[in-house]
């Protein structure tokens, strides 16, 4: 039986606070580049597209920006998060699990394939 030691746990702890930590940082960076990147042509199109003029009032468009922006933060915190936790889910894994070689005979491949 296994016991969990409170090392163990802190340990676990802060790999989680770092991760929350690098994932929020990644998803600020996203954030900002996806405001700017949206922000320029829509300010843009106001000014010169007839209808945009006509059809986007200023709420619509930081309504824009801002749902932009809101995707690339959660887009780029998930996948940030996802790297870390297979890293150290990797990390953590017993050797035998690590080498994922194949070790068995050659793959047969369809007859169409064949030279």
């Amino acid at each position: 039986m296994s016991s969990v030691t409170s090392a163990h746990l802190d340990h676990k702890l802060a790999l989680a606070k770092r991760c929350s930590r690098e994932a929020t940082l990644a998803g600020a960076k996203a954030a900002a580049v996806a405001t700017v990147a949206s922000a320029v042509p829509t300010l843009a199109s106001v000014r010169m597209l007839p209808w945009a003029k006509a059809n986007l009032n200023p709420t619509g468009q930081a309504l824009i920006v801002c749902t932009v922006a809101g995707m690339a933060y959660f887009v780029a915190a998930d996948k940030t998060i996802l790297s870390l936790a297979r890293r150290h889910s990797y990390e953590s894994a017993p050797d035998h699990l690590k080498d994922t070689s194949f070790h068995g005979a050659a793959a047969v491949r369809p007859a169409f394939l064949r030279p």
